[in-house]
């Protein structure tokens, strides 16, 4: 297993991150306890969680599996999040004060600890003005109820304003973003990672293999079915499987990571994780595995780096499709500027 700084702190997590999204859903809890034992095995120690994951019972897996094992807790780089409904009141959701003092409180209760490593909002809220969003990060640091803040899905031009207030202000600052991001969604790369880079927050992807799609479990022009997230629902699966299959981009990008691959001698999956682990400001990759078989083949590819050539194949292929302005060519030409006089 690699390691990482988190951001631009100091605190080392592991380049892998276990994603328990599955826990009390798609995975039991012994199945769940399984591959937390499995992962920390393999050198990981960053596990990330949501109180909404499965209605808190995430949370709470990850919680007797702490309390079954004395001293882990301490090895272990703990993240949670909140934003989304855990009740039917109208303050049962939100950025706000008042919802994410009752979350974080919860999310300490479900886990068992005193503090969350990083605590994240979970999405935007447009309700709820960031200065106070940013301010409850701020006094629950200083609390000691978690000792760093991050956000996830957050747009360009939110986690820019975020950043800059909490510098103007003299607030804890915002560390990490969770975005979506493999070589299906690439979209975050038009904005995000540039801020990421000039604010120095650490990028922690979610769904790197796209739901499964960049593992090869899903055929072209077959509906899915069987033992796979998008077979085990045949309606949802189909609507969820026909936009992606119509797309031609959708093939070409399996078909060359398929390349790459077999010539490394690897798992789709596995050169799928090598390639966004590798990407501009990343810090951790989040794994999300329904069985310990899943994991062991994500675990396997820590450590795989790609070639400048295999990289750049699969750049390629997978280059997201880009509107002329503001982000393709007349956007660029607009904002370029070179020194030579002449150009």
């Amino acid at each position: 297993m690699e390691y990482r700084t988190l951001g631009s702190t100091g605190t080392v997590v592991s380049a892998q991150c276990l994603g328990t999204m599955t826990f009390g859903n798609e995975s039991s809890q012994e199945v769940s306890h399984a591959q937390l034992d499995r992962f920390v095995e393999a050198g990981g120690n960053f596990i990330d969680t949501a109180d909404v994951y499965s209605g808190g019972v995430s949370e709470e897996i990850i919680g007797r599996w702490l309390a079954a094992r004395p001293g882990t807790r301490d090895q272990l780089v703990i993240a949670t999040k909140g934003r989304f409904p855990m009740g039917a009141g109208p303050n049962d959701a939100g950025l706000t004060r008042t919802h994410l003092t009752r979350a974080l409180d919860a999310s300490l209760r479900r886990l068992g600890i005193e503090t969350v490593d990083l605590y994240q909002a979970h999405a935007w809220d447009p309700l709820t003005p960031i200065e106070e969003t940013l301010g409850f990060f701020d006094d629950a640091v200083r609390a000691g109820k978690i000792r760093y803040p991050g956000v996830s899905n957050f747009l360009g031009w939110q986690l820019q304003k975020a950043a800059l207030l909490t510098q103007f202000r003299g607030l804890a600052p915002i560390v990490t973003l969770q975005p979506q991001y493999n070589l299906l969604v690439r979209d975050i790369e038009f904005e995000l990672v540039d801020v990421c880079r000039n604010e120095g927050i650490g990028i922690l992807p979610w769904s790197p293999l796209a739901g499964g799609w960049l593992s090869g479990k899903y055929p072209r022009d077959h509906t899915p079915s069987g033992a796979t997230r998008l077979g085990e629902d045949p309606k949802r699966g189909m609507e969820a499987y026909a936009p992606r299959n119509a797309q031609e981009r959708t093939w070409q990008v399996i078909d060359t990571l398929r390349q790459v691959a077999d010539g490394r001698g690897v798992s789709l999956a596995q050169a799928a994780l090598a390639w966004v682990a590798d990407r501009p400001a990343v810090t951790s990759v989040i794994l999300g595995a329904r069985t310990v078989e899943q994991l062991d083949d994500n675990l396997a590819a820590a450590g795989l780096h790609l070639s400048d050539k295999e990289t750049a194949v699969l750049s390629e292929a997978s280059s997201p499709i880009v509107a002329d302005y503001p982000y393709g060519a007349p956007g660029i030409h607009q904002r370029s500027r070179v020194l030579d006089p002449a150009a």
